[in-house]
Parts: C-alpha cells; structure tokens; sequence
C-alpha cells in the first residue's frame, strides 16, 4: 500500500534524533587528549547506464550529480564521536573549535583541508600513501568510524537521501561509542533518550505532510 512505510520511517528517524540528543552541546578533547578528525564523501549516487558503449567516468567532477556531502568525524581517544555534515572539508573549520576544546592535540591525515587548523590547535599528522601510523600520528579511530558508516550505506541502508544524511551519521556515531555494551544496554539506553526527548523539530507532523503532498 502506498505510503505504508511512512510511520516506520518516522519513528526511526525519532530514535536517531533522540540518539544525536545524547551528544548535543558536547565538547570534546582538553589538555593532553587526542582528537582524530577525517572526512569522506557520501551520497550523490550516479546509476551507470546500461550499455557499457553509453558509459562515463563517476569519478570526474563533471559526470557527478553535485548532491554529494562530506561526514566530517571528530572522535576523541577514550571518550565520545561527533560528526557533521557540510559540503565541503574546509567548511567544517569554523565548526571544529566548537566542538573541539582548546590544548586538544589534533591528529588529522594530509588533506590540506586541515592546513588553517595548525593556528588553533596542536596537531599531527600523517600521510597515509606512507603508512597508517607514523611517529604517534594516527587517524585510525576516525577512519573506522567512516568505515562503519560507508558499510552500513551500502549493506543495510542501500541509499541515503542527502537531507537525512546527518541523522544517519549521527545514529552511527551513537552505535560507535556504545559498540562495547550488550543489545539489552544499547536498547535501555535509546528509551531512556527518546523518553526525555522533547518534542521531534524535523519529524513532528511529517507523515501528515507526506499525505498531503
């Protein structure tokens, strides 16, 4: 029946809002701490045409759709995943000193994305066409959590439309940080947010739209 998913869509959505809600204000790092932060494209999917004569290269810039967002991971050694959505690296800049406290040693891969970053924090970095850990410097945490998000894209969730994109990756970040507790905590954990979690802002009243669109 057309339409009949729409509450089970909704109420999914719900959980993750209230999974984001647990990291809500959060700042992260401090003096002697070690945040990795890494960013990777998601969405945007291009379907290849059927005849391989009417092919192109996806991966030239002119052949892309445009829709694609880049999940940039902030994850602290030891403690919680922060993640936001922005077109671009270099976008996340101004959103990272928000979220990342000062005297935070930041370990970041040699996207220059990250060069403006070196007059805020102190950094390492590391080049990863010369090895995954280099003198200390690692990205590895940050790495994973894309790893778990690309997989959970393509294997479980198929497509990602790019206006829910950052509750997904927000639900993946909650999943990241609770991955060492049992189903049964995780489970108690998503009704004790969603049951102080006031009332939805993007999902209040949205199967009554999608009805009436």
């Amino acid at each position: 029946m057309p339409g009949a998913v729409h509450p089970i869509f909704v109420l999914a959505h719900k959980l993750r809002e209230a999974m984001a809600a647990s990291s809500k204000a959060v700042r992260i790092g401090g003096d002697g701490r070690v945040v990795e932060i890494d960013g990777a494209y998601f969405g945007g999917h291009v379907r290849p045409e059927n005849l391989a004569a009417d092919r192109v290269d996806r991966r030239l810039a002119e052949h892309r759709s445009g829709k694609r967002q880049v999940v940039v991971v902030m994850r602290e050694r030891g403690g919680p995943t922060l993640v936001q959505v922005v077109p671009s690296e270099e976008a996340a800049l101004p959103i990272i000193p928000q979220r990342v406290a000062k005297a935070t040693v930041l370990h970041a891969d040699e996207s220059p994305a990250w060069n403006r970053l070196h007059a805020s924090f102190p950094m390492r970095r590391i080049n990863h066409q010369q090895g995954y850990s280099i003198d200390g410097a690692c990205t590895n945490g940050a790495e994973s959590y894309i790893s778990r998000l690309r997989r959970s894209e393509v294997g479980h969730h198929h497509h990602i439309a790019g206006p829910y994109l950052l509750r997904y990756a927000q639900e993946a970040a909650w999943r990241e940080d609770v991955r060492r507790l049992s189903n049964g905590e995780q489970v108690h954990g998503v009704v004790r947010l969603a049951l102080h979690c006031p009332q939805s802002v993007d999902f209040c009243g949205y199967w009554q739209r999608a009805r009436a669109a």
